[in-house]
């Protein structure tokens, strides 16, 4: 139980983190449609990868505690936390909809958390299979990824996927660290971490990609990818199962309904305040005293010194 609250407690404060790099992210994203690599120079963007840096090191430590089941559905909780975050850099209240769609999101996961709050993980994936997953997950992100409508859903999709997996193989790593049965450093743990590496590099520049549609929709398909994809790898060849039998999934398809009703009122809600909140081309808006203001057309970005 010990350890169950802890991996409960560090995901919260690592949603948190995510959400706050979630919003720097969309903000810079929509500067007169930077490109990631003109962002590389920007210390806006460095702030919000250490963001994500600082949030991704709390969620290594919660999969230490916490299967898989558990940690990746508190995710979600970085659109919850996101949603007010960006409406009060954005000047404005949060609406009676955002409120709502909090609210499901919230029993939702009280639903998914009740069903998976397993012991802490004891297997991890074996080399053949952490290579088998990195090839299915690089070709999907790859389909997601090409040129075509709706790019920032697409980009969305790819960037939860590869985080989850990513969260997944990071998982093996820090148990197999762990284990003082074996040697520190092995051939898996070494091929594994550099997996690790490139599926969180590419999740986060794929969501960068994906913010430049605003943040609402994109966030909540990151929000609905990455857990998806992390469980599946999970109860598929973890050994990580749902508690309560038949109840117990039923009870965790309920609590994932209500969850992906919060999060589609979330998305709908963001989407319709989304011109409000980055400012229309050519049109200047006030920001907030402690936003510094860009040019016209431009959307405000935490002040960085």
């Amino acid at each position: 139980m010990t350890a169950t609250l802890l991996a409960v407690a560090l995901s919260l404060v690592s949603a948190v983190a995510y959400a706050a790099a979630a919003v720097a992210q969309e903000r810079l994203a929509a500067r007169s449609g930077a490109g990631t690599l003109r962002l590389l120079g920007t210390g806006a963007w460095w702030w919000s990868v250490g963001l994500n840096a600082s949030a991704a090191l709390l969620h290594v430590a919660a999969l230490k505690y916490g299967p898989l089941t558990l940690v990746q559905p508190l995710g979600a909780l970085t659109l919850v936390a996101a949603v007010p975050l960006g409406a009060r850099l954005a000047g404005r209240r949060v609406t009676a909809g955002e409120w709502r769609g909090t609210a499901l999101t919230l029993a939702g996961l009280g639903a998914l958390l009740v069903t998976a709050s397993g012991p802490a993980p004891d297997d991890t994936l074996s080399l053949p299979e952490a290579l088998g997953v990195a090839g299915v997950t690089a070709a999907l992100i790859g389909v997601l990824s090409r040129r075509g409508a709706k790019p920032g859903l697409r980009h969305a999709t790819a960037s939860g996927i590869a985080s989850g997996v990513a969260s997944a193989l990071t998982q093996t790593v820090t148990v197999a660290v762990t284990d003082r049965s074996g040697p520190l450093l092995d051939v898996r743990v070494i091929a594994v971490a550099l997996l690790v590496a490139a599926f969180a590099a590419g999740g986060l520049l794929l969501s960068q990609t994906a913010y430049r549609g605003g943040l609402g929709a994109p966030l909540a398909m990151v929000t609905l990818a990455n857990p998806v994809a992390a469980s599946l790898i999970g109860l598929a060849l973890l050994g990580e199962h749902l508690q309560g039998g038949a109840a117990g999934w039923a009870l965790a398809t309920l609590g994932a309904l209500l969850a992906t009703a919060g999060v589609v009122l979330l998305t709908h809600t963001t989407t319709q305040d989304t011109p409000a909140s980055t400012g229309t081309p050519g049109e200047p808006h006030q920001a907030p005293a402690a936003i510094e203001q860009r040019g016209p057309g431009q959307s405000p970005v935490p002040a960085t010194t």
